[in-house]
């Protein structure tokens, strides 16, 4: 269900600050930023917080890897909006076509051991949470990754659980792939909060 308040704001200052940002930016904001001016009760400061945290935090996943990671959720969770959004800042630190190869079929995409493992957890994560369990996380660890990565892959896939429901509930607008890389760079440069 669109919301009109999510596309032109729930306040003067509101419309006039997605307007002025979309006019700056040359293109329209994304419904990401246009939902997070919406009511604070509704997402609220905690969300980008989290986010931010989640994905720009120090960690031994790279920026880009945890894009890739919020973008295969998103693929998981039938979220286009989140697929093209996440897709387009993990290709700024990544091959596109390695990227791609992983939204397509991460098991023979060519990426590291480390990685794909961290996609098997998420995906059990994401498609099947009342499955998980501790042989998951044993088998997981047993494969090489830390505690500390096995906590950050948890992190973005909790996050953008509810993220890419959000999406897909406020059925968000599809920008063009253009428009996605711009969005791509503010968002590598002001991060998530």
């Amino acid at each position: 269900m669109r919301l009109a308040d999510v596309e032109r704001g729930d306040t003067a200052a509101h419309r006039l600050l997605i307007r002025f940002i979309s006019h700056v930016a040359g293109y329209r904001l994304p419904d990401a930023a246009r939902v997070a001016f919406y009511d604070k009760k509704f997402t609220g400061p905690a969300l980008g917080r989290w986010t931010q945290k989640a994905m720009r935090s120090p960690s031994p996943w790279s920026v880009s890897e945890r894009e890739l990671m919020a973008a295969m959720v998103a693929s998981w969770n039938t979220c286009p909006f989140c697929i093209g959004a996440h897709r387009a800042i993990a290709v700024r630190g990544m091959d596109p076509a390695v990227a791609d190869a992983a939204l397509s079929d991460y098991r023979t995409a060519p990426i590291s051991g480390r990685l794909r493992t961290a996609l098997t957890f998420l995906e059990r994560l994401t498609n099947d949470p009342d499955q998980l369990s501790a042989a998951h996380v044993r088998a997981a660890l047993d494969a090489g990754l830390t505690v500390e990565e096995l906590e950050d892959v948890a992190a973005v896939g909790a996050v953008f659980a509810i993220i890419t429901r959000n999406a897909n509930a406020l059925d968000f607008d599809i920008p063009s792939g253009a428009d996605f890389d711009r969005a791509a760079g503010m968002l590598l440069r002001r991060g998530y909060s």
